[in-house]
């Protein structure tokens, strides 16, 4: 069949004007060679080691964002292409939040955990990311907790939280402390 490519942002999260990430696309493949795209503009060929290729953001600006897109190609034929990604530059105004996990960061499979991200200014809204995923889960506004029922081996990952608030602009926080979640 044909291979699949995932993009994600490592670190994950909103990067501050003058902050850095690396974008990363995996592909089951290692043959062939990787191109990424904004928007429709081809930026680059990727620095590649097998089957990641991955192309670093450093001292970000405003023209850093947008919606990115990494190709696969095999004998110049692209046979595949990533979801879109996208990647948002905002000053970072308020503290970084706390994430902790219930009932710990080692759990056994199929048991639940509750995700908490705790901000000292009442936001509206946190994000949870899970490093390798291109998708944040939205946590519930009264909390900021997150429960994940029956987890499995691929919930197994370093997770963060980042919250914002909505006044007359949205308003960012700093990125939390990182937590591995361990499922055995």
């Amino acid at each position: 069949g044909a291979p699949t490519i995932s993009i994600f942002l490592k670190p994950p999260g909103v990067i501050p004007p003058g902050g850095s990430t690396t974008i990363c696309c995996i592909c089951q493949r290692s043959y062939g060679s990787f191109v990424l795209y904004k928007g429709s503009r081809r930026l680059h060929t990727l620095e590649q080691s097998g089957s990641r290729a991955e192309f670093s953001i450093s001292n970000a600006t405003y023209k850093d964002r947008g919606t990115y897109n990494c190709h696969y190609l095999e004998g110049g034929t692209v046979l595949a292409r990533s979801d879109e990604l996208e990647v948002s530059v905002e000053e970072l105004r308020l503290p970084r939040p706390d994430l902790s996990v219930l009932p710990g960061h080692e759990v056994t499979a199929g048991a639940d955990v509750m995700f908490r991200c705790t901000s000292t200014r009442p936001s509206t809204g946190c994000y949870l990311y899970l490093e390798g995923q291109s998708r944040a889960q939205l946590l519930s506004r009264e909390q900021g907790d997150y429960n994940l029922s029956h987890v499995q081996k691929g919930d197994s990952g370093r997770y963060s939280c980042q919250c914002y608030t909505i006044n007359a602009s949205r308003e960012w926080s700093a990125v939390s402390n990182t937590l591995d979640l361990v499922v055995r």
